[in-house]
């Protein structure tokens, strides 16, 4: 496959994140959330949540910055109850106010995926729809946004800095660095409430189509579509910087 050449606004994204990263990246994740939000891009800038295994972690720091900064989070229609509810009940518990979900297209889904099973022959062309253009319209209005992400989570994300761009818009990682003794701790030391998944093994926790509970000595991700070589659903790879660099056009 030919690569897409860049556009003037991915490389002007790509010099401002790794500028950034080189400035800020080794500051504390609360550090790089309130420069970010307060001066970096302010009312520019949301948070990407799925409520996930950790999602507490990073959305109690935003909350503690500002409670009304936007969270979108994406529906893919395969969620597991579970995490519905926890979404709702932690979002209560930090007192966050501003929560958007973004869908599939229903045409898209129509067309590709009528029957819902799609995951079982396709799981790409499944992620494709129900999370990479959904995702790239949720974060479209803004100039950056956070996302949990950190580097122990899978061999792929080994060397994932704060700061990167993602098509002309930049993706902020606060807690890169951090491991699970920090996650753990953090947890503890707030109180903070955690999504009732984990306690049955589930470490990454994505569509219930698609994640197990995690076998001990795994990498926290290898639920996730366990037995492929696949890792990542897409919102984090390429196509996602062709979707928003398309958007931006």
């Amino acid at each position: 496959m030919v690569a897409k050449p860049r556009q003037p606004e991915d490389e002007i994204a790509a010099a401002e994140a790794a500028d950034l990263d080189a400035r800020f990246g080794g500051l504390s994740p609360q550090e790089i959330i309130a420069w970010s939000a307060r001066d970096g891009f302010p009312g520019a800038i949301a948070a990407v949540s799925s409520f996930g295994a950790d999602s507490a972690v990073l959305l109690h720091m935003i909350a503690e910055v500002d409670a009304s900064l936007p969270v979108v989070f994406l529906d893919t229609g395969k969620h597991f109850g579970e995490t519905l509810d926890y979404r709702d009940a932690l979002a209560a518990d930090l007192g966050l106010t501003d929560i958007r979900i973004v869908t599939p297209d229903q045409a898209a889904l129509d067309r590709l995926d009528p029957d819902g099973k799609l995951h079982q022959s396709d799981t790409d062309g499944c992620c494709e729809i129900r999370k990479v253009e959904p995702m790239a319209r949720g974060v479209a209005p803004f100039r950056a946004w956070f996302t949990g992400r950190k580097r122990f989570q899978a061999a792929t994300r080994a060397a994932l800095p704060a700061f990167e761009a993602v098509g002309p818009r930049v993706r902020i990682n606060p807690l890169a660095r951090w491991g699970t003794s920090d996650l753990a701790d953090y947890m503890r030391a707030h109180a903070l409430r955690e999504n009732p998944l984990v306690a049955y093994g589930y470490l990454s926790i994505g569509c219930f189509p698609c994640t197990q509970p995690v076998k001990p000595g795994e990498d926290a991700r290898s639920g996730r579509w366990a037995g492929q070589a696949k890792t990542e659903c897409g919102i984090h790879l390429p196509g996602l910087g062709e979707a928003l660099t398309t958007a931006a056009h």
